[in-house]
C-alpha cells in the first residue's frame, strides 16, 4: 500500500517537484489522440506538466503494470472508431480520427454517456467485437500493462442483434491471441448498464453466469453508467446471484454522487473493490472502513476531470485517500475518449502525490494486490516490477 512519507525520491532529499527543471513532454501513445485542444494545451498537457521530470516520465513507459478499471469500448482508439465509423455510416460518429478530438469532448457526465453510447452503437458484428478487443490488448502491451480486467458491457451489443455466443466467442478467441501474441493476460469484467434498467441487470447476470456461454475469462460483474436516478441497492439481487456463481463484486460509485452511493455499494453489492469512489474523501468513516478492509478504488484521474466528476486537478481526492491509507490503484477508464493512456495515469499521480520511482512501483503493485488474478501470477508481476525498478535505479 502507498503511504504517504515513503515515496519521495532520496528519502526526502528532493522534498517537491516544483523545483525540477522544465522538460519535453513525451508524446502521445499512437493513434489515441489527445484530448480537448484549448489555450494552454490539451487536457493531458495541463494535468502532466514540468513538474513530472522526463526521467520519471521514462521510467513509467518500462515500468510492469495491472490495470484493473478500462472499458472495453471505451478503450477503441480513434483509429478504430473511424474504422468502424466507416463500416457503418449511417452512424453520426465520424469516421476522421482528427475529428474524433473533437468529437471527444465533454461538457459533463451525462454528454460523456451520450457519446460513449454513440460509439457502443458501432459494435455490430462479431467481426467488430473481435477487432476492438485484439486492438485494445496490444494498447495495453505497448504500455506494459502484463495484466488487465476489461470491462466489458455485452447488454450493449446483444440488444443490438449480436448473437450472444457468437459474441463470447469473439472476445475469448481475441483474449487468447493477445496473450499468445503480447504476453498480455486480459480476464473480464461483465457490467450492468445503469441506465439502462433492470432488463439490461437480468440480461448481463443472466449472460454471467450461465455456464453454457459464460466465458473462460470471466472473473467480475460490475455496475456502470449514470449513478445519478440510479441507486445501487435495487441491483442487488442480481449481484447476489453473480456472487454465488463465484464472481467477484466490483461496481462504479460514488464518481458523480455522495458517499453514501459507496456505502450502498459495500452494504448491497458487496463491493470488493470500488469504480472511482472519487466521492469517499467526504467521509472519513468510509475513508477509515475502505483502508481497514483493503477494498481498493480504481482512480482514474482525468477521467474524474474530462468528465467534472472533479472540477480541477488540484482538487483531486487521491491525496485524502493515500494520507487515510486506502489502496489506492490507479487506471484509465475510457483513454482515447479522454485522451490519455495508463502511462499518463502514472504521471498524473506522480505529480499529485509527488511519487518517485518507488513510489510509482508501489502503485503498480498495489494494482496487482488488488487484481483477480492468482496467486502465481501476482507474484510473477510483482517480482517483475521489483526487478525492473532495482535495475533502473542502479544504473
Amino acid at each position: 500500500m502507498l503511504r504517504p512519507g515513503h515515496h519521495r525520491r532520496g528519502l526526502g532529499l528532493r522534498c517537491s517537484r516544483a523545483t525540477d527543471q522544465p522538460i519535453t513532454r513525451v508524446p502521445p501513445p499512437a493513434h489515441t489522440g489527445r484530448g480537448r485542444r484549448s489555450r494552454g494545451g490539451t487536457l493531458t498537457d495541463r494535468l502532466v506538466d514540468a513538474r513530472v521530470p522526463r526521467d520519471l516520465h521514462a521510467f513509467i513507459a518500462g515500468l510492469p503494470k495491472a490495470e484493473l478499471h478500462v472499458h472495453h469500448v471505451g478503450s477503441a482508439s480513434p483509429r478504430i472508431v473511424a474504422e468502424l465509423a466507416a463500416r457503418h455510416p449511417d452512424s453520426k460518429v465520424p469516421t476522421d480520427p482528427e475529428a474524433l478530438v473533437d468529437y471527444f469532448s465533454f461538457t459533463d457526465f451525462a454528454h460523456f454517456i451520450e457519446v460513449y453510447l454513440s460509439v457502443v452503437d458501432l459494435i455490430r458484428t462479431p467481426e467488430d467485437v473481435r477487432l476492438l478487443t485484439y486492438e485494445v490488448a496490444r494498447d495495453l502491451a505497448r504500455q506494459q500493462v502484463r495484466y488487465a480486467e476489461l470491462t466489458i458491457t455485452p447488454f450493449s451489443s446483444t440488444r443490438r442483434g449480436i448473437d450472444e455466443v457468437a459474441f463470447m466467442a469473439a472476445i475469448e478467441d481475441a483474449r487468447k491471441a493477445a496473450e499468445a501474441e503480447f504476453g498480455t493476460v486480459l480476464r473480464w469484467c461483465f457490467d450492468i448498464p445503469g441506465e439502462a434498467g433492470l432488463e439490461s441487470a437480468e440480461e448481463t447476470v443472466r449472460l454471467a453466469t450461465d455456464d453454457r456461454i459464460r466465458p473462460e475469462g470471466l472473473v467480475s460483474f460490475g455496475l456502470g453508467g449514470p449513478e445519478i436516478g440510479v441507486p445501487r441497492p435495487q441491483f442487488k439481487p442480481y449481484f447476489d446471484r453473480a456472487i454465488a456463481a463465484g464472481l467477484h463484486s466490483v461496481p462504479h460509485a460514488g464518481e458523480t454522487t455522495g458517499p453514501q452511493t459507496v456505502w450502498d455499494a459495500l452494504t448491497h453489492l458487496r463491493a470488493e473493490r470500488i469504480g472511482h469512489g472519487t466521492s469517499s474523501a467526504q467521509d472519513p468513516k468510509l475513508l477509515a472502513h475502505l483502508a481497514e478492509h483493503r477494498i481498493a478504488l480504481e482512480v482514474c484521474p482525468t477521467s474524474n476531470i474530462a468528465t467534472r466528476a472533479v472540477r480541477d486537478i488540484d482538487e483531486h481526492p487521491i491525496r485524502e485517500f493515500a494520507k487515510a491509507g486506502v489502496l489506492v490503484t490507479i487506471n484509465s477508464d475510457d483513454p482515447p475518449m479522454f485522451g490519455t493512456d495508463l502511462n499518463n495515469e502514472y504521471a498524473v499521480a506522480a505529480r499529485l502525490l509527488d511519487l518517485d520511482e518507488r513510489g510509482l512501483a508501489a502503485l503498480a503493485v498495489n494494482a496487482v494486490e488488488a487484481s483477480f488474478l492468482d496467486e502465481p501470477g501476482k507474484a510473477r508481476i510483482k517480482d517483475e516490477i521489483d526487478t525492473y525498478t532495482t535495475t533502473w535505479l542502479a544504473s
